[in-house]
């Protein structure tokens, strides 16, 4: 700006005067002083610029002297571009503009994800769909050849695996539990039948007491009954105590420990069935022709059928150790509530507190409280 200025003064021409002569030398020191006060100008107003910034409204700053043309007007976008650089700004909004619209046309990674993500998600959705197919298609071919399996051998037409033990055991385990179900149903009836005798003892007692009372010539009568049916209803609720444990242990027995043996064996049949369903698909795929497509699926049979095989031993295994646990189990248990049963049954009837006191205390037997049966105060608020 300083060379344009000085260049510019330099070829400036000289006005002559009237006579032919040039400018005086005070002329020209006021042309040399005009020169460097606008340059004391300009540097003021640059320092100005570089301070508080450039005024937005003004368009230009004249620093041209004399006559001076466009060439001495400095545009004010360059001093903007002065100031952003000494300031780290950039240099107008409309580069910023710029930038950001190249960013927003730029574009990113997370559009191809959101992209792939129904993708991923369609996939997902077909593999489970074709899961299940798979899933129902291996169920319904075993569910036909263990039906055509059952109808083949229901009409003689089939032959099945027998394990003759295996099966002896299992008959005798099903009918001890039909019958220890009727002892089982004996039994509650024998409790409900006692229990109602008890609370008719326990009322007769009650009656008898309150006519001892209002009838002084039977006084004593009536209070010797009184006492001797109150006697009878308290070991009453003794042999109640030891009935119903009896009850219980044999509830226990029937509907737990056999049940869950005879779920084993219902299981143990299944893999019967369908050992001998795919043993008999192996035996019809082996006495046909053996071309290439049928040795495939003999060998696919074969497979299967090992398979089945070993499931079927498994649970064989499983089944004769349940067995046997639940003889030595029924045993020790049947003893111990037998005893029971038949020593509380003996010494009630035979008047003995004493004895059916103990009786339950070695078995372990505890009598729960008169009234606990019923609700607390607080769990009838």
């Amino acid at each position: 700006m300083t060379d344009s200025i000085m260049s510019k003064a330099a070829t400036m021409e000289i006005p002559i005067n009237s006579n032919g002569d040039s400018r005086t030398l005070a002329e020209d020191d006021g042309l040399e002083q005009a020169t460097k006060i606008h340059w004391n100008l300009d540097e003021k107003d640059l320092q100005q610029v570089m301070v508080s910034g450039p005024n937005l409204n003004e368009t230009s700053i004249v620093s041209g002297g004399y006559g001076g043309t466009a060439e001495g007007i400095i545009p004010t976008s360059s001093i903007k571009d002065l100031r952003s650089k000494c300031r780290g700004i950039p240099p107008s909004q409309s580069a910023t503009t710029r930038i950001a619209s190249q960013a927003e046309q730029r574009p990113g990674p997370s559009m191809h994800h959101s992209n792939s993500n129904p993708s991923m998600t369609e996939e997902a959705t077909r593999g489970i769909a074709v899961e299940k197919f798979d899933t129902m298609k291996k169920w319904s071919i075993n569910t036909y050849k263990c039906t055509k399996q059952m109808f083949s051998e229901r009409f003689g037409r089939g032959s099945r695996t027998v394990d003759l033990e295996l099966e002896a055991q299992v008959d005798v385990l099903r009918e001890t539990k039909s019958k220890y179900e009727n002892i089982l149903r004996l039994a509650r009836d024998l409790t409900n039948h006692f229990y109602n005798m008890v609370q008719t003892q326990q009322a007769l007692g009650d009656t008898f007491a309150d006519l001892s009372q209002k009838s002084p010539e039977l006084q004593d009568e009536f209070g010797y009954n009184a006492e001797t049916q109150k006697l009878l209803c308290k070991n009453g609720e003794t042999l109640l105590g030891a009935i119903n444990f009896f009850v219980s242990s044999i509830n226990t027995l029937v509907h737990k420990t056999m049940e869950d043996t005879l779920m084993t064996i219902k299981m143990y049949e299944n893999a019967r069935l369908e050992f001998d369903a795919y043993r008999a698909d192996l035996e019809e795929l082996s006495a046909g022709p053996r071309d290439a497509n049928t040795m495939v699926r003999i060998e696919f049979a074969q497979q299967q059928y090992q398979v089945q095989r070993e499931k079927y031993e498994r649970l064989r295994s499983d089944v004769s150790i349940k067995l046997k646990f639940l003889e030595e189990n029924k045993v020790k248990v049947m003893h111990k509530q037998l005893l029971l049963f038949h020593n509380a049954i003996s010494a009630y009837f035979a008047g003995n507190q004493q004895q059916l006191e103990q009786t339950l205390r070695q078995f372990h037997v505890k009598l729960k409280p008169p009234g606990s049966d019923k609700p607390s105060w607080l769990e009838e608020q």
